[in-house]
């Protein structure tokens, strides 16, 4: 039996070091952790595609938060099934040790517990992200609504600075991606930051 575990972040600038420090406290080598820094919407992750051709029947995946393994519920039921039904591998939620595939043959009532967070865990997890485009959406509408306007001479904002300034007020991606898809300083991006802020209430 072989140890993998997988991190993962949104943003390119995120740091990826509790969940490695994590998994190293536990005893996983780190030529054994798979880390990708991209959205969680899908599954099309480099890192995370190398990991699961290394999977073997019998092998444990280790995983930080279900977030971190995914954010599309559909998605994330149906992964967990491929890897421990198709591939026979285990799995383990650091943060939540209900999820535990280890233990899955113990009972009954413990495998219908594990299958219930999973799904709750899943649901949250896809929740959250709809709920963070539904906010930036609805700020973005205000935002135009409102009569933002950008620079000097006065502009309209257009839809990719507003998409990415949403994207940093919600936490999504930090102030030094947004600044980089910009192209824009950091007094400026702050700046525009806060008119936005101020328009949408």
């Amino acid at each position: 039996m072989k140890i993998y575990a997988y991190a993962r972040v949104s943003a390119r600038d995120q740091n990826l070091e509790r969940q490695i420090e994590a998994f190293i406290k536990f005893g996983i080598d780190k030529s054994r952790i798979f880390s990708d820094k991209k959205s969680g919407k899908d599954f099309e992750r480099n890192g995370y595609k190398r990991l699961i051709k290394l999977l073997k029947r019998g092998d444990l995946l280790v995983i930080k938060s279900i977030d971190r393994l995914g954010r599309n519920y559909d998605q994330i039921i149906a992964e967990w099934a491929h890897i421990t039904n198709c591939v026979g591998a285990d799995i383990l939620v650091l943060d939540m040790p209900l999820l535990d595939t280890r233990s899955k043959g113990d009972t009954l009532v413990g495998k219908f517990i594990s299958d219930i967070v999973l799904q709750i865990l899943s649901f949250v997890a896809e929740s959250e992200r709809a709920n963070i485009k539904a906010r930036q959406a609805d700020g973005i509408r205000i935002a135009k609504q409102n009569g933002v306007k950008f620079g000097r001479p006065k502009k309209n904002y257009s839809d990719k600075f507003l998409s990415v300034a949403f994207d940093y007020i919600n936490k999504s991606i930090t102030s030094d991606t947004a600044m980089r898809l910009l192209e824009i300083k950091r007094d400026n991006f702050y700046y525009h930051v806060r008119q936005i802020r101020k328009m949408i209430g």
